[in-house]
């Protein structure tokens, strides 16, 4: 062999053309997975999924947790900031025991003015403001009350009755209004027992005053809001034989009894005992029209 032909030799047996640099590995064995397909079945493990999925759900919890006591903590930190905000009712006071003396002293004060203005009362009664004027010569008001109606009287009386025209009188073409009682025609009775000197007065039992209105309402009489039928008894305390007189002398008095002969409405005046007249205990504020 020359020489050419031992370096030849040489160079094939030192370093191998086209040689891979990377380690041998054994072939896998027949049926055997490679290590990447065993990873693949290990990711797609159900069982494995489930271990990693569980893993994560502590974390969730802490986290849930840790906000729940953050916003917890922020809402009784805002409770706590507004509580001592500005008192509605600065001067309240909810001790019942304060409340009572407080209510007690009051009172107390009420009781103290009122004693006063009833001082001052007396007084201003006791003080003579007119010269020559005293006490006995000044009516009561219990003394005036009997003559306006707002105390009971007793004394003999005369009675006059009015009644609308019987059932069976109902001439031919004669309106009906004429064959009933009206309210003028008691305001005429009334104000002529007035006139003749009557001290006190009832119309249906009630009690007459300066405020008292009689009104008509369909075929009855309202008298201090309270509707009657006829017939209508009007009785006065009083000089009877002066009230008879006004009563004869009276122009509508005469009319009245002019319908009474024409239309058989009633009409009787006749002297009566001792009768005892209620007070009159109704209101007498007395009420004026306002513009609207």
């Amino acid at each position: 062999m020359s020489d050419d032909d031992a370096e030849d030799v040489r160079r094939d047996d030192s370093t191998p053309e086209h040689s891979d640099p990377s380690p041998a590995t054994d072939p896998a064995p027949d049926g055997a997975d490679t290590p990447e397909e065993a990873d693949e079945d290990v990711v797609g493990d159900p069982l494995i999924q489930d271990i990693r999925s569980d893993s994560r759900h502590p974390r969730l919890a802490r986290f849930a947790t840790v906000l729940v006591m953050v916003t917890a903590g922020f809402m009784m930190t805002t409770a706590a900031v507004n509580s001592r905000g500005h008192d509605l009712r600065p001067e309240r006071d909810t001790d019942m025991a304060t409340l009572v003396r407080n209510q007690a002293s009051h009172n107390a004060a009420l009781q103290k003015e009122a004693a006063s203005l009833r001082a001052q009362v007396d007084e201003l009664s006791k003080a003579d403001q007119t010269p020559g004027v005293t006490s006995s010569t000044v009516p009561s008001a219990s003394a005036l009350a009997p003559s306006v109606g707002l105390g009971a009287v007793s004394g003999k009386a005369l009675r006059v009755t009015l009644d609308d025209a019987p059932l069976s009188e109902n001439p031919d073409g004669v309106d009906a209004n004429m064959l009933v009682v009206h309210q003028q025609d008691i305001q005429m009775v009334v104000n002529t027992l007035w006139a003749g000197g009557a001290e006190a007065m009832t119309i249906q039992g009630q009690r007459v005053t300066s405020t008292t209105a009689v009104k008509c309402v369909g075929n009855t009489v309202v008298l201090h809001g309270v509707a009657y039928a006829p017939p209508y008894v009007i009785e006065a305390i009083g000089d009877r034989a002066a009230m008879e007189q006004a009563l004869d002398t009276s122009e509508a008095v005469r009319i009245y009894k002019g319908y009474v002969s024409a239309y058989q409405l009633g009409w009787s005046v006749e002297r009566v005992g001792t009768v005892t007249m209620p007070a009159y205990t109704g209101t007498v504020a007395m009420g004026h029209a306002t513009p609207r």
